[in-house]
């Protein structure tokens, strides 16, 4: 199954930062953000990417194509130090398409625009590329498959930290609630979909707002529902406190670490 990460947003919320590396190439512990949630997708079997890319294209594909993978794994040294041979490997079985899908365009047509290096799939996953989970992608992937829908989308616990105000028509307060506390749930991203999508979805459309309200008004939309592990990149405090994170051992993202391991995943 083919998975289809969108790299090419501006990352308006990251302007604060002062360099010009895209949202998905900010690193978190030693690696970008978009290497983190590549690794998840490969700790489940998938290895087969396709990058939408727009704003900042030269950073991805720079950091692929110079990746050195004695930097986070074991190795053995030969004659001299001309001949290497790696003990495990990060990427060596990922297969990664890398598609200019241009600089201001809506994610929908994005994901339109890589239509033909998907369309053998009976499904396939698509995502942003700044957004981490230890959602079980597997089983999320043959609840999607049994459901007959045509697209699914991971449902989370807003994370947001700001209150609700309920007034009256006299504008006096009748109640302040943070919004953690509500009964609702934010677009988590880790979607799957079946070909038919590109049915419901226009040139020049986004997903979110024009496609996927067409496949919930028809019933062909699921949303699952998960209170573990998800944290986004949107602000450069968030993907401050998950830099943090990894550098203080704590990555409950990385499953391929505690897999191999047996233990919590730590830095490395």
């Amino acid at each position: 199954m083919k998975v289809v990460l969108f790299c090419g947003g501006y990352g308006m919320r990251m302007r604060d930062d002062v360099d010009d590396v895209p949202k998905p190439m900010q690193m978190v512990g030693d690696r970008p953000l978009l290497w983190h949630v590549m690794r998840t997708y490969a700790h489940f079997g998938h290895t087969e990417f396709v990058l939408c890319l727009g704003y900042g294209a030269h950073h991805v594909v720079d950091f692929f194509r110079g990746y050195d993978e004695t930097r986070s794994n074991d190795f053995v040294l030969r004659k001299g130090g001309t001949e290497l041979e790696l003990l495990s490997s990060d990427i060596a079985d990922w297969t990664i398409t890398f598609v200019h899908t241009g600089m201001d365009t809506p994610i929908g047509e994005r994901l339109r625009r890589v239509r033909d290096h998907v369309a053998d799939e009976d499904v396939f996953a698509a995502n942003y590329a700044d957004v981490l989970t230890d959602a079980p992608l597997d089983h999320i992937e043959q609840w999607f498959r049994a459901s007959g829908a045509v697209g699914s989308l991971l449902a989370v616990p807003p994370q947001a930290a700001f209150h609700m105000v309920d007034s009256d028509a006299d504008c006096f307060v009748r109640a302040i609630t943070p919004v953690t506390t509500l009964d609702v749930q934010e677009n988590g991203g880790y979607f799957f979909f079946t070909p038919e999508v590109f049915d419901h979805l226009g040139e020049g459309e986004d997903l979110v707002t024009h496609a996927l309200p067409r496949l919930a008004a028809q019933r062909r939309l699921v949303a699952y529902p998960y209170t573990g592990f998800w944290k986004p990149a949107d602000t450069v405090k968030e993907r401050s406190e998950l830099d943090a994170m990894a550098r203080h051992g704590h990555r409950p993202w990385a499953l391929w670490a505690e897999a191999a391991s047996g233990r919590p995943a730590e830095v490395g």
